[in-house]
């Protein structure tokens, strides 16, 4: 079987419990759902139609996140960027 390094869908299925009443609700959205291993993205529209989207940034994206606006260590983890 093939290592995945990404899940995708074009439709999100939310499952919530109230907490008053501890009924569970089911609803399928239509959001473009992307998870990697930086984190998830959900995409989809606002009210008025316009494109929306949220982000959830995991430990490692928020890393790499870091390193690339050069909040990172200075190291070369690679050894490939070394003068």
């Amino acid at each position: 079987m093939d290592k995945i390094t990404e899940i995708r869908a074009s439709e999100v299925t939310i499952e919530v419990t109230d907490e008053r009443t501890g009924q569970v609700f089911r609803r399928t959205l239509p959001m473009d759902y992307l998870e990697t291993a930086s984190g998830l993205r959900l995409s989809g529209e606002d009210a008025s139609g316009k494109p929306s989207e949220i982000v959830f940034f995991s430990r490692a994206g928020m890393s790499r996140l870091r390193d690339m606006t050069g909040g990172g260590a200075d190291s070369d983890p690679c050894g490939g960027h070394s003068f």
